[in-house]
């Protein structure tokens, strides 16, 4: 399958950020990281409505409290490592426990960081903010599905985190019927064998996979599940009703993100086998993004190997 318009999900969330702020009052904060989270093209833009909080990530997140209390809007951005994981509890006590208005920009998830290493490839940032009762969870597909994520975070009222890519990925929501909307999931392609669900940086790899599938006489169904928290339970439901069997895909932990929130709902509704694609319970690691996917099993054709398998495991 060739690919054309790649883009990383944070260039989508920079420019957004300086689109709708033409529409949108609200304020931008960063520690320190402008140039790397794309916040600097809204602050070239808007350099009184830009204010960075430096290297010291939990107070940004309590001043983004402060600000939101007033009625204003602030949209926080750092790294994933340090938004979620250095901020965690700023993030569920100043901003989840009064239900605050804030937006929280995590760039960077995932290994595809790459060589920037273990301490900066944020692997468990979907696990801690499904924890935060109330928080909404956005996980873009490409670059232009970053943008609606941005317009919807800012209509939302309560935190949302917002979770964008470092690596460039190719276009796959650019379809004349997409229609993006918090909590509703989309499915990019039909199938009857098998689902494949994936988030973020997985949904193009799935469509990859459905492909070399098809060459097998396996069709296979594509969703794309951009929202995590609230989780879309109705086209999951219907996708393992219709299917029989379900592969999830993320650029995550396997332990408390996105597969694991879909294992929930099906057990709950509707239990057919799952196979969960993802970091196995591992760290990262510095080195060339493509090594990395290969190494750690986000690929097209561990994805379809995996399918291969629940197909096997239907009753």
């Amino acid at each position: 399958m060739e690919w054309k318009d790649k883009a990383a999900t944070r260039e989508g969330y920079g420019n957004a950020l300086a689109e709708l702020g033409e529409s949108y009052d609200f304020v931008v904060l960063d520690a320190d990281l402008a140039a790397a989270t794309k916040t600097g093209v809204f602050k070239k833009k808007f350099p009184e409505r830009f204010f960075n909080c430096g290297i010291a990530e939990g107070n940004m997140m309590s001043v983004a409290a402060g600000i939101a209390a007033t009625g204003k809007i602030p949209v926080v951005s750092s790294f994933a490592m340090f938004a979620a994981g250095r901020a965690f509890e700023q993030v569920r006590n100043s901003i989840g426990y009064p239900h605050l208005n804030v937006k929280i920009g995590a760039t960077h998830a995932g290994i595809t960081v790459g060589e920037d290493g273990a301490t900066h490839q944020c692997n468990e940032d979907i696990a801690l903010m499904r924890t935060i009762p109330g928080m909404v969870i956005l996980n873009p597909a490409d670059a232009r599905e970053a943008r609606e994520v941005v317009c919807a975070a800012l209509e939302h009222d309560g935190p949302v985190y917002m979770r964008f890519g470092r690596f460039a990925v190719p276009t796959v929501t650019d379809l004349p019927d997409y229609r993006f909307e918090i909590g509703r999931g989309v499915t990019l392609a039909e199938g009857t064998d098998v689902t494949i669900a994936a988030t973020g940086y997985m949904v193009h790899l799935a469509l990859e996979a459905r492909e070399a599938l098809a060459s097998e006489g396996i069709s296979a169904r594509v969703l794309n599940i951009h929202t995590i928290k609230p989780l879309d339970q109705e086209i999951l439901v219907r996708a393992a009703k219709e299917t029989g069997a379900i592969v999830t895909a993320e650029e995550h932990n396997v332990n408390g993100g996105f597969g694991s929130a879909v294992c929930e709902a099906l057990a709950e509704s509707c239990p057919v086998p799952v196979l969960r694609v993802g970091v196995n319970d591992r760290y990262g690691k510095s080195g060339k993004v493509p090594s990395l996917l290969e190494e750690y099993g986000l690929t097209a054709a561990h994805i379809a190997e995996e399918a291969r398998r629940a197909v096997s495991m239907k009753k």
